[in-house]
């Protein structure tokens, strides 16, 4: 019986989805974007990726590795705030990669701030103990 009891655990375990791949573990990751990113943190922005991660922002080049996306982020940061992103879905792809969609929101730092809307995919890698951006691409809304 005990036997029993010790293989149907193990069976568990073993199929069970890594701890990044469910929505509230990705979700809390993505909070800690928006909160460095409303700090204006670009490097806490930037440590969330992997050290090859790719972004692929809507009208500019693809930027790769993290000094670049450090860049990217900070010139966005002198551009919007209040930025929030939302978990819709997370994929499992493997037990080291998940894929999530999602929706952000930010407002503009103009005179008069505007709300720009819109929606990403990314893929999420486990590195060691952590799950880090590898792949990051959105698009606005309008």
């Amino acid at each position: 019986m005990r036997i029993h009891a010790i293989v149907a655990i193990t069976c568990l375990c073993l199929s069970a989805p890594a701890k990044a791949q469910d929505k509230a573990t990705i979700q809390s990751l993505n909070d800690r974007f928006a909160q460095a990113f409303n700090a204006g943190d670009a490097a806490g922005v930037a440590a969330l990726y992997t050290e090859e991660a790719v972004i692929l922002p809507p009208g500019a080049e693809m930027m790769k590795g993290r000094s670049a996306i450090q860049a990217f982020w900070k010139g966005a940061a002198e551009q919007l705030g209040n930025g929030k992103l939302t978990t819709v879905e997370v994929k499992p792809l493997g037990s080291d990669r998940a894929l999530e969609i999602g929706t952000f929101s930010f407002r503009t730092k103009a005179s008069q701030p505007q709300e720009i809307t819109g929606k990403y995919v990314v893929v999420w890698e486990k590195v060691r103990a952590d799950w880090k951006l590898a792949t990051d691409i959105w698009n606005t809304n309008k």
